[in-house]
């Protein structure tokens, strides 16, 4: 047993253990996970008439997955090699479903909840390895996590964002397991109860797990990078060799990571897809018109939208008391550190590169699980110090604590139960946005133009997955070389009639200077009323006028 010193307690106790099974609250999660895709996938019945996706970019996923599928090719539009993919592993996933004939929206849908209950269970364990001595408060989170509103949308959306959350939370699970499990032939677990077979000298799973983190978000290097950190730290505390295992990590991680970097490098030029610096171009305007300590509050605060900004003095509680046991020499406490560690890099991270919280912080979303759970543990442990019995037992603060204990837990249940609600209804209204603007236009190609017709589009996914007509990029997924002036509405300009382009398709809102041109004239545009209700504007076509029109 390690001293009494280094074991991280909250120095208080669970008022009672939980008498609910680990069986029975993986049925509660994996329930709530079902209903919760039910309401969203409802509420888009409802609202937008039929299933879809709230993101034109997850329609960017299933034309890579479908070419890859029938063509065998890793490409956008068939025979031409593209690396508009953001996240290769989760255009795998998709893949593996049209090989298999399942219909597409009840695949991805399906992923989607899977990796969802995924996420609620790692929360509950990872609770359990890292506060052992309050075993209802990690089961509790895990079951925030899957009512969440912005997490059941993620699953619901089509998108990597779901699959790289569970992936982020794996991976931070088997390194506290790994770092905290030392080389002796039985020792128990970091409060699971169960021995542990001896750890190896290298944590082969690790870079393996590392690397599919990277693949299906670049930023998952990051945590890559914290993790190894961690581990170097470990081994020197143990007085191990760094060397090997070290080594082993980097030569497991490039062979992961290689495959998809080459093919990079020889398409572009560049190891990292053409998305990762297309979106930076593009929203660079951002970093003159608004301060780093600017951006990165608006960062912050997006994951925090929900019944869990209750929530936040329990998180800085907790963070407070790891913080204190750490520098007491805690281990337990210490690595304890490490995952509000990533989600505060991560936040950093899109701050100073992606400041933007569009489609409801869809990027800062994988921070969520971890500011519950840690929120859970302290909102639970504050509150248990004013319970009967405690320090603070005097009958008036009895009495205060009881009515306070029931005041919060009511207000988290029925907030939660409305922002779970309120979620499926802006679900459906996203849903209804992309059917009425970018699928309906793409129906409006399909049957007004050629099917050689050049088409010069900002957002390419439905209308390359509907249309299958040679589209120009304006946002560069697909054509990076117009990345050095993406926002250059003049340059833009020229460009299209270098490349002939037949007809453009935007809202106007976006190019305004562009759609003004008299090279262009308007040929169609959408009647979405949902889009208008949202304050936006409808999605037009503009036809080339040549020179002997």
């Amino acid at each position: 047993m390690e001293p009494e010193r280094r074991r991280y307690r909250t120095s208080l106790r669970p008022p009672s253990p939980s008498s609910v099974t680990p069986r029975e609250w993986t049925l509660a999660l994996s329930l709530s996970v079902l209903l919760g895709m039910l309401l969203y996938l409802g509420a888009s019945r409802i609202i937008a008439g039929r299933l879809g996706f709230p993101l034109d970019d997850a329609w960017i996923h299933q034309t890579y997955a479908r070419n890859l599928a029938v063509y065998g090719q890793w490409s956008f539009t068939p025979g031409q090699p593209s690396t508009g993919s953001t996240a290769p592993l989760w255009t795998l996933l998709l893949a593996l479903g049209y090989l298999l004939g399942i219909p597409f929206r009840l695949w991805t849908y399906g992923l989607g909840a899977l990796t969802l209950v995924g996420t609620a269970l790692l929360a509950a364990r990872m609770g359990r390895h890292l506060f052992p001595d309050y075993p209802p408060a990690p089961w509790i989170a895990g079951l925030f996590c899957a009512v969440e509103w912005h997490l059941v949308w993620a699953a619901a959306s089509g998108m990597e964002t779901a699959l790289f959350t569970f992936f982020s939370l794996l991976f931070l699970e088997r390194a506290l397991l790994w770092t905290t499990t030392p080389g002796r032939r039985r020792r128990r677990g970091m409060g699971s109860g169960q021995p542990q077979r001896r750890s190896s000298s290298s944590p082969r799973g690790l870079p393996l797990l590392g690397g599919l983190l990277i693949l299906i978000r670049p930023e998952g290097i990051g945590l890559v990078a914290l993790v190894v950190l961690l581990l170097a730290w470990t081994q020197w505390r143990q007085r191990r060799p760094l060397g090997r295992p070290l080594l082993t990590f980097a030569a497991i991680l490039v062979l992961v990571l290689s495959p998809y970097l080459l093919f990079n490098l020889w398409v572009t030029g560049r190891p990292w897809p053409n998305t990762f610096y297309a979106k930076q171009a593009e929203y660079a305007v951002l970093f003159a018109r608004f301060s780093f300590l600017t951006r990165l509050v608006r960062v912050a605060l997006a994951p925090w939208t929900g019944a869990q900004v209750l929530l936040v003095p329990g998180f800085l509680y907790t963070l407070a008391r790891l913080l204190r046991a750490a520098l007491r020499g805690d281990l337990r406490a210490q690595r304890g550190l490490l995952p509000p560690l990533w989600a505060a890099s991560l936040l950093l991270v899109y701050a100073w590169r992606l400041p933007v919280t569009y489609q409801h912080g869809r990027y800062q979303m994988p921070t969520i699980p971890i500011f519950l759970l840690y929120g859970v543990v302290g909102t639970l442990a504050l509150l248990h110090r004013g319970a009967p019995g405690g320090k603070e037992s005097k009958p008036g603060r009895q009495r205060l604590s009881w009515v306070l204990k029931r005041s919060l837990f009511l207000s988290l249940i029925l907030l939660a139960l409305l922002f779970w609600v309120v979620g499926a209804y802006r679900y459906g209204q996203d849903v209804a946005f992309i059917e009425g603007e970018m699928v309906t236009v793409a129906q409006w190609l399909n049957t007004h133009t050629a099917p050689e017709a050049r088409i010069a589009v900002h957002d390419i996914g439905a209308i390359g997955y509907f249309t299958r007509r040679p589209l120009l990029d304006l946002a560069g997924l697909i054509t990076p070389e117009v990345i050095p002036f993406i926002r250059d509405e003049a340059r833009l300009a020229d460009w299209l009639v270098q490349q002939q382009a037949d007809y453009l398709v935007t809202f106007p809102s976006w190019y305004p200077q562009l759609v003004r041109d008299p090279r262009w004239r308007l040929v169609y545009q959408t009647e979405t009323a949902i889009t208008r209700q949202m304050g936006g504007d409808n999605m037009a076509v503009y036809q080339a006028l040549r020179p002997d029109e």
